[in-house]
């Protein structure tokens, strides 16, 4: 079917704005960026869970989930990295304009995938960089993930023999090495509150 014969629903009767306001919120994307084994699913789940209990409407978009579903199609290379981020930042757009908060843990290993994600998502996305170092991602892998990598027996693994590339300008970092997770939740919830309470 040719792109010319597409014609996307505009949804003209409620706006964004109307569906924030009857869940009394604002809408966001908070997109959580680091190394496989870096915490970055363990602080969504307890950003989700903060946010819930303080009366927050969420959706959780997670990598291994998203590859589990609608992305299992995809491998590891470079094109395939770069559409399995595209998809996720689509959804997640798809939710921001449901007025819900959503939170995203995929590693999003270089600026030009980011820059994907940009485009896409503009000024609902919020940048959340997860910084733990290789050496204490490697030691937290249960699943033996670098190790195989190392062997040679996982291709193009992000940190091992695919590049990552670390954020120059995150809107928000944490520190998993020096802060608990308790304080790195604490320190993303208080930098987003601002921006999410409908006033």
């Amino acid at each position: 079917m040719s792109s010319k014969n597409i014609y996307p629903i505009l949804n003209e009767t409620l706006s964004k704005e109307d569906k924030e306001l009857q869940l009394n919120q604002k809408a966001l994307v908070i997109w959580m960026i680091g190394l496989s084994g870096s915490g970055k699913s363990t602080l969504a789940k307890g950003l989700e869970k903060k946010l819930y209990q303080n009366g927050f409407f969420t959706q959780l978009l997670d990598g291994d989930n998203l590859r589990s579903g609608l992305n299992s199609n995809l491998e590891f290379s470079k094109d395939d990295r770069k559409e399995n981020i595209r998809r996720a930042a689509e959804v997640a757009n798809i939710f921001y304009n449901s007025g819900i908060i959503t939170i995203c843990s995929f590693i999003t290993p270089t600026e030009e995938i980011k820059k994907i994600v940009k485009q896409i998502l503009g000024n609902a996305y919020i940048e959340v960089y997860v910084n733990t170092s290789l050496d204490e991602c490697k030691k937290r892998d249960v699943k033996g993930l670098y190790k195989k990598a190392e062997d040679g027996l996982i291709n193009d693994f992000t940190g091992v023999s695919s590049p990552f590339e670390v954020p120059q300008n995150p809107d928000i970092e944490v520190n998993t090495e020096s802060m608990s997770i308790e304080e790195s939740i604490d320190k993303i919830y208080n930098t987003i509150l601002p921006d999410i309470k409908n006033q």
